[in-house]
């Protein structure tokens, strides 16, 4: 798949691997100028590098002030952000309990950098776009932000979150110039899932098939996957799509699998 992303430059947060990486080295490959941001800004900056004008930068999508000075930092080296993608984010695998046991502090973790985060990334470029009079930010939010799992009650509610965001920010945004998306991958063959579900060391390893029979493609999908919607969000051929969640999950959410 390709799109015309000449000229534009794109922001994309948690860049450093996995999907974050694989959509900015997309929107690269397209031609957008990419700031590539995240905690491990050193594997950041390896991935920029391999991208012409493209740079790695430190971001802790936590830490407002430091957000204002990506953002600014972007704006004085490129002139503009037209693309915006609030990919960082994080799950829990110690803490797969129920809500009795759930702990507190494991909750304000995962809303503070898979919700909050998005909303401060998000009213920073906003504000840049907004003077612009154009722009595109692009959410990823995940499949159990609309339809919930048991035992992930933080993560389910900040993605759930995420995908209401994203519709707000739509319909305040959209009359300003700037169009907002979400994306709600299903289960995506990264670091993160292999630790959990696909490696032969795996912590979950047997509900590797229990997982699978979910899926009615029958097996986990790609980082590229991810990056080709996002791809998509940010092409100007999609310039009428606004506050959609677009699903990429291999049928997970299309309905039972299973015969009754």
């Amino acid at each position: 798949m390709q799109a015309n992303l000449s000229g534009q430059v794109a922001l994309v947060t948690g860049a450093a691997r996995n999907i974050g990486k694989a959509i900015a080295d997309t929107f690269a490959r397209n031609g957008a100028t990419v700031v590539y941001t995240d905690v491990l800004v050193d594997e950041a900056k390896v991935a920029a590098a391999a991208h012409p004008g493209s740079i790695g930068l430190h971001l802790d999508v936590t830490d407002g002030v430091e957000i204002d000075a990506v953002i600014a930092q972007t704006v004085a080296t490129y002139g503009r952000l037209d693309i915006l993608v609030n990919n960082a984010g994080t799950n829990t695998a110690k803490h797969r309990v129920p809500i009795d046991q759930f702990p507190w502090e494991e909750w304000q973790r995962l809303i503070k950098i898979d919700l909050d985060g998005v909303f401060l990334v998000s009213k920073a470029g906003a504000q840049v776009m907004v003077r612009q009079g154009s722009g595109r930010i692009i959410n990823i939010s995940s499949v159990l932000g609309l339809v919930p799992a048991r035992l992930q009650c933080g993560f389910v509610a900040a993605k759930a979150g995420v995908v209401n965001l994203t519709k707000a920010m739509a319909l305040e945004l959209a009359g300003r110039g700037v169009l907002v998306n979400a994306i709600a991958p299903g289960s995506i063959l990264t670091e993160a899932t292999q630790a959990l579900f696909y490696g032969k060391d795996a912590q979950f390893m047997t509900k590797y098939q229990q997982m699978l029979d979910h899926i009615p493609l029958g097996r986990p999908g790609k980082v590229e996957d991810i990056a080709y919607a996002a791809l998509y969000l940010a092409a100007p051929e999609s310039s009428y799509v606004n506050g959609h969640v677009l699903t990429v999950d291999g049928g997970w959410t299309a309905g039972y699998i299973r015969d009754f």
